[in-house]
């Protein structure tokens, strides 16, 4: 709390006005964060949980420090719970059943929350730099020890690789086996 009063020019005890501990305010953080995520709600379930995890993964990107706490408050603010429940309306909407719902709900977060840790872990943050790192790393793998790694290597690269565009493709992955695996449970 010394270092945050610090960081907006005020005692660490003159915080305790607005929040009871530290707790509290990672509580209001995080729910901050959610209230920049949208969860659009057209009555197209696919296209909504797309739009929706492009909107959390935008959100983690402006905030990476959020990414390992999104789900571990105990006392989850309005706007939190508020996303929670709009994502489970599309859902349920959709024709889900709760389990099914929850089964989505939790793969889908569990590949962003996924996909957002090991960007952040990356030593490169743009398709530039993946460029410049990439024949580094290139340089140094022996070509005839491992040659399917250095041909595909070779190809991403000169193809200007984008790894940020993987998550589009990954997330369209997920959702489809979604719809597939909803669809073979529903009756015809």
């Amino acid at each position: 709390m010394r270092a945050v009063g610090h960081r907006v020019g005020s005692e660490a005890m003159a915080l305790y006005r607005y929040v009871r501990n530290k707790e509290d305010l990672l509580d209001g953080l995080i729910d901050l964060v959610f209230a920049e995520t949208d969860v659009p709600k057209t009555g197209d379930w696919k296209s909504d949980m797309r739009r929706r995890a492009i909107s959390v993964r935008q959100a983690l990107t402006r905030h990476p420090w959020a990414v390992g706490l999104m789900e571990s408050r105990m006392q989850p603010g309005p706007a939190n719970l508020l996303h929670r429940d709009a994502v489970l309306e599309v859902l349920l909407d959709a024709g889900f059943s709760p389990v099914d719902a929850t089964h989505a709900y939790n793969t889908l977060d569990s590949y962003i929350f996924g996909f957002v840790l090991q960007e952040r872990s990356l030593p490169f943050s743009d398709a530039e730099e993946l460029a410049d790192v990439g024949a580094e790393l290139l340089a140094q793998i022996p070509i005839d020890e491992y040659p399917h790694l250095a041909a595909v290597s070779t190809e991403l690269l000169a193809g200007g690789f984008d790894y940020a565009a993987e998550f589009e493709f990954g997330l369209d992955l997920i959702l489809d086996a979604i719809n597939r695996s909803i669809a073979r449970r529903s009756p015809s």
